[in-house]
C-alpha cells in the first residue's frame, strides 16, 4: 500500500510540475513566436507552483530529502540525537500547526467573501484550499517522523547530507592513471 501511496504522490508531483512546465512554455511560444498570449497564463503558472510546494514540501518530509544541518547534533550519542530529534520535530509541528490556523483563517475568510481569482474564473478559496491541506500534510509526515524515532527505527530526520554524498562520490570515482605510459 505503501508504494501505492508513493507512486499516487510523486505522479501528483510530476504532473503539477509538467502543467506548470507547459503552461509557462506555451506562453513564451505565444508571445515571442505569435505576438499573443493568455492573460491568465501567469496566474495559473503561479497556483501550479504553490501546490507543487505544498505537495513538494510533505513528501520531502516523507522522503527524509529536505536539507539538513546535523554537524552539531551528531556530537551526541545516539539516545541523545533521538530526543534532539523529537524536539525537532516538535518544533516543527508547532509551526505546521500556528500556519495551518492562519491558513484555515485566510481561506475561510476569502470563502466568505467569494472573491475569483483575478485571471481565471474560479473562487480564490478553492485555489488556495492548498494551504491548510499542505500544512496538514507535513504535520502529518512529520508525526511518521516522529513515531519511527520514538519506536527506535530512527534516532534523527535523516536529511540529505550533500557534502558527505559529495565526498563519497569522490572517494568512490575512478583515479586518473598515474604517469605517461
Amino acid at each position: 500500500m505503501s508504494k501505492i501511496i508513493d507512486y499516487i504522490e510523486e505522479g501528483f508531483i510530476a504532473l503539477l510540475l509538467t502543467a506548470m512546465t507547459v503552461v509557462t512554455f506555451s506562453q513564451v511560444v505565444a508571445r515571442y513566436v505569435f505576438n499573443s498570449g493568455a492573460v491568465w497564463a501567469l496566474e495559473l503558472s503561479t497556483y501550479l507552483f504553490a501546490w507543487l510546494v505544498m505537495f513538494g514540501a510533505a513528501y520531502c518530509v516523507k522522503k527524509g530529502i529536505h536539507i539538513g544541518i546535523d554537524a552539531f547534533v551528531n556530537l551526541f550519542t545516539a539516545k541523545i540525537r533521538r530526543y534532539i530529534t523529537l524536539l525537532s520535530i516538535s518544533l516543527c509541528m508547532l509551526y505546521c500547526g500556528i500556519l495551518f490556523k492562519g491558513s484555515w483563517d485566510y481561506v475561510a475568510k476569502l470563502k466568505k467573501i467569494g472573491l475569483e481569482a483575478e485571471d481565471i474564473p474560479i473562487l480564490e478559496w478553492q485555489i488556495k484550499i492548498i494551504l491548510p491541506i499542505g500544512f496538514t500534510l507535513i504535520f502529518y509526515r512529520l508525526i511518521e517522523v516522529a513515531w519511527k524515532v520514538i519506536k527506535g527505527e530512527v534516532d534523527s530526520m535523516h536529511f540529505v547530507n550533500e557534502t558527505r554524498e559529495l565526498l563519497d562520490e569522490i572517494d568512490h570515482s575512478p583515479k586518473p592513471e598515474q604517469g605517461i605510459k
